[in-house]
């Protein structure tokens, strides 16, 4: 781990292993959106509609995993001022808000036919619209930055007091009385979705993340090298 806190061996293997993860995702979105769109069947109550689940909830819990990821970089920036920790929380930053509007979007069109409407102040829809604007804020906030040092602290800060709202949209079906349903995959007496289901949506969940730690490392040696490309006009300048 320490080794790989050094952004020339980061990019390294970045370098080295990017080909290889971008051909796994694209495999694993082949199969897991045929599994969910042609094999699976379609629920006894919610017909057809229930095929959104498959882009609903692997969107929804990269949404969490994201600002999730996001704080234990923030840690990083801020306790053991590891060199790679800004960079992966920069980077975290464009791919959560992205799943937290496809979560908002898609349960939008799920909850049209299911609840006969677009919207309503639910608990976890309420939660995740807050998610979705936190993330624009942090993005928000570092934009309004010159400094990149004192932009890392203070999104750090920013995100570090935002994660208090990940449980809030986790456990708010089990905290408050919402349209939501409680949960059907972690659960003590095993998953409550029927098989035929279940392994579809655990290979769209497999995708999705492999989608977003591929875009996540792209956009990491991006800002690597952006970072890199500002440092030497600084000293150009200085020089």
């Amino acid at each position: 781990m320490i080794s790989l806190a050094n952004p020339t061996r980061f990019l390294a293997i970045a370098t080295a292993i990017l080909p290889w993860l971008a051909v796994a995702t694209v495999i694993a979105l082949i199969i897991g959106l045929y599994l969910g769109f042609f094999v699976a069947p379609p629920d006894y109550q919610q017909g057809e509609t229930v095929r959104i689940m498959f882009v609903h909830v692997p969107a929804a819990s990269l949404a969490l995993a994201g600002w999730t990821l996001m704080s234990i970089a923030s840690l990083g920036v801020l306790v053991w001022k590891h060199p790679l920790a800004d960079v992966a929380a920069k980077a975290a930053a464009p791919i959560g808000a992205v799943f937290a509007f496809v979560t908002l979007f898609t349960g939008a069109l799920w909850g049209k036919p299911m609840w006969g409407t677009w919207w309503v102040w639910d608990a976890r829809l309420t939660s995740m619209l807050v998610l979705f604007f936190m993330y624009l804020g942090v993005m928000a906030l570092r934009a309004a930055i010159d400094e990149p040092a004192r932009a890392a602290r203070l999104v750090a800060i920013l995100t570090l007091i935002g994660f208090v709202n990940v449980p809030i949209v986790k456990f708010s079906v089990d905290w408050w009385s919402t349209l939501h349903q409680g949960a059907s995959i972690l659960r003590m007496d095993g998953p409550a979705i029927h098989p035929t289901i279940f392994w579809p949506l655990m290979a769209n969940m497999l995708a999705y993340a492999l989608f977003f730690l591929t875009v996540h490392i792209v956009l990491m040696r991006a800002e690597l090298r952006r970072r890199r490309i500002r440092s030497l006009r600084l000293m150009a300048v200085g020089a």
